[in-house]
């Protein structure tokens, strides 16, 4: 696997920072997320007068070989005919990407469709979806490898256009399955727990899925111990490729001091293992939105990230980040453009 060099954010200005916050014409901490946000924004920028350049957004498709097992109540050609729509600027993606002026790359990494014919999808396709890893490894190392750096590499090309704030979404039927399974492994939790609805599952249907992945993770570890399986070993095992390259993108960005906008179910199980592999990575996430997948709010309590917003959406294409922007937009103003207590001639009470 690709090696990367992320360090946690440098905190020799966290002081200085703070009192540039605490000297804003308002009372000590009265701006609450706000101001959290734009410690945050400034450790990672490593200056107090940061900002919003250039904002990208990685839309990544991928199909898992775990869909043919029943355990999502969308078929399968979902993914390929929303990959389609998307170019067509008809998704919830397109709408927010417009709205909130991000740059919207949209990436097949793994979708069970031929694209060559297409215009607006960038063409990153490691295989015609993964392997069931009811029955099999989802992909092998040399496609985990391949997919890692493809998230690495769409990174490189958004940071040559001058992008410093990265979000990601993804399109995969199926991809709540082995999201689940991340979270159960890596969090320590019941399985049960960690199994909701994906895109409308009934409650049969819920029972059908968790019946799937317990074999699948039996399978898998029955001859072994799961808190020794190395991080990597699940990943590929249980992965999908737009996961895969998610967790690069995530890693790249990191490496290179971008902000990270986490949103969703399986966005934040991308992030946890991210943070397997390399905690100091997230001190560059901001996680956006927290949605009402079953156990999604517990993955988030795993890392004590507190999300901005709970509006309930369950796309999955990043819609959660986008529409937290604007906040993450008004920290940044709040340190730049409010006034501070000398300037306004505003006698300083604390």
């Amino acid at each position: 696997m690709k090696t990367f060099n992320i360090r946690p954010v440098e905190r020799s200005i966290e002081t200085a920072i703070q009192e540039k916050i605490d000297n804003l014409n308002k009372p000590k901490g009265a701006l609450g997320r706000l101001e959290e946000i734009a410690m945050q924004v400034c450790l990672i920028q490593q200056t107090p007068a940061p900002s919003l350049v250039h904002p990208c957004h990685l839309l990544l498709g991928g199909d898992h070989g775990i869909e043919r097992e029943g355990v999502s109540v969308s078929p399968r050609e979902v993914t390929w005919q929303q990959m389609i729509n998307f170019t067509k600027g008809g998704g919830g993606v397109n709408m927010f990407c417009r709205q909130h002026g991000f740059k919207l790359r949209i990436v097949d990494v793994g979708v069970d469709y031929d694209f060559s014919e297409m215009d607006g999808i960038i063409n990153r396709k490691i295989a015609y979806g993964t392997k069931n890893f009811l029955h099999e490894p989802a992909m092998t190392e040399a496609e985990f490898d391949r997919a890692i750096q493809t998230g690495s590499d769409l990174v490189d090309d958004c940071i040559a256009e001058g992008c410093r704030i990265l979000s990601i979404g993804e399109m995969g039927i199926g991809n709540t399955s082995p999201s689940s399974i991340w979270m159960s492994l890596f969090g320590n939790i019941p399985l049960k727990e960690c199994i909701g609805a994906g895109s409308g599952l009934n409650n049969d249907g819920i029972r059908h899925k968790y019946e799937v992945l317990s074999k699948a993770m039996e399978n898998r570890l029955r001859d072994s111990i799961q808190n020794q399986e190395p991080v990597p070993v699940i990943l590929r095992y249980f992965g999908g490729f737009e996961m895969i390259a998610a967790i690069g993108a995530m890693l790249r960005a990191a490496e290179q001091h971008l902000i990270i906008l986490i949103d969703g179910f399986i966005m934040t199980a991308c992030a946890l293992a991210a943070i397997r592999l390399y905690p100091d990575s997230q001190d560059y996430m901001i996680f956006t939105h927290c949605g009402d997948e079953s156990g999604h709010q517990m993955m988030l309590d795993i890392v004590d990230a507190k999300p901005l917003l709970h509006l309930g959406l369950r796309l999955g294409e990043g819609t959660g980040a986008l529409c937290a922007f604007p906040i993450i937009d008004s920290a940044v103003r709040m340190i730049n453009e409010m006034n501070n207590f000398d300037n306004a001639k505003i006698t300083k009470y604390f």
